[in-house]
């Protein structure tokens, strides 16, 4: 068993963590689809038009049996969408200046809808596989669920993009998370890989990671890049062991294991996008890791960071 875990950890390695601009495609910065070893239920693309090749002002996304989010994470964007009974539908997301600073606006496409983005901001596009029609619909910045996680240092901040919550839809679910900085997040570890009815679901999980300085907060010198960690650990379903630093742009794949903590360092925030689908119920279920159990029961006795709420930016600053 030591020689075969031995064996596997530099591929798990490979197949599960991806460095910024390692899943890089023509004019994207980010690609994670079916075409990954041992990845088919979940998909992302990003792209930031600030540093985009010269002449790229529109990206396409195809028609195929595959449902979408796209979610602007800074700037805004303006979406040609037609569906498949050939409606044209034109639609400007406002976005926001950044991921951290409160909610976006997102539009949701289904299935056998073609579309082309422009914009000159950077635009996440969340997919899953589905075949079932429900209406595109634009999701209205206000219509987002914010929700406050956790308590003490493990506090975060969670917005609703594209959860049963909020949207109908066949596999797909999104959120994202907001991590003040030195907090812990997806704490305790937890996993959702097992279809068990009631009491937890199988969802296939994408991490895409963003760091910003916290107000105040100095620039690291000689323009390092700061980075938060993140860590996951196999389960009775699912082998895989990622301990790694992640930094603006990484992406963790996540097919299943007890996955948790994400890491803030001091000085900065981090933000992460989840993008999570599966072969049954959308719905999210989890096990927590049995030996931090106790976690959950520690929060009755602390208080909630008063960092949280995030207030929404002014004039593009940050709070």
């Amino acid at each position: 068993m030591t020689e075969q875990k031995s064996a596997l950890r530099p591929r798990r390695h490979a197949t599960w963590f991806h460095p910024r601009a390692s899943l890089a495609r023509v004019g994207w910065n980010v690609v994670v689809d079916a075409s990954l070893d041992g990845w088919q239920h979940t998909g992302l693309r990003t792209v930031d038009f600030r540093t985009a090749e010269p002449g790229t002002t529109e990206l396409e996304l195809g028609a195929a049996e595959i449902e979408r989010l796209v979610v602007p994470l800074a700037g805004g964007c303006f979406v040609r969408a037609v569906t498949e009974d050939g409606a044209l539908h034109e639609v400007e997301l406002e976005g926001r200046a950044s991921p951290f600073d409160g909610p976006t606006d997102c539009l949701y496409l289904p299935p056998g809808t073609r579309a082309a983005l422009s914009g000159a901001g950077c635009v996440a596009v969340a997919e899953a596989p589905a075949t079932t029609r429900h209406p595109l619909r634009h999701i209205a910045r206000d219509e987002v669920t914010v929700e406050l996680r956790g308590r003490g240092r493990a506090s975060r901040q969670v917005h609703d993009l594209g959860t049963p919550a909020v949207l109908d839809a066949e596999r797909l679910i999104v959120c994202e998370v907001i991590t003040p900085a030195g907090n812990w997040s997806s704490y305790p570890p937890h996993k959702h890989d097992e279809e068990l009815p009631g009491r937890e679901s199988q969802l296939e999980e994408i991490y895409y990671f963003e760091l910003a300085a916290s107000p105040g907060a100095p620039a690291p010198p000689g323009g390092a890049a700061p980075y938060g960690l993140f860590s996951a650990a196999a389960s009775s379903a699912t082998e895989i062991e990622l301990d790694e630093r992640v930094r603006s742009g990484d992406v963790a794949l996540v097919p299943g294991g007890f996955h948790g903590p994400a890491v803030a360092p001091p000085s900065h925030d981090l933000y992460y996008l989840n993008v999570m689908a599966g072969p049954g119920e959308r719905v999210w279920r989890i096990t927590d890791e049995p030996a931090h159990e106790w976690v959950r029961e520690s929060w009755e006795r602390e208080p909630p960071d008063d960092r949280l709420p995030y207030v929404r930016a002014v004039n593009g600053a940050r709070p």
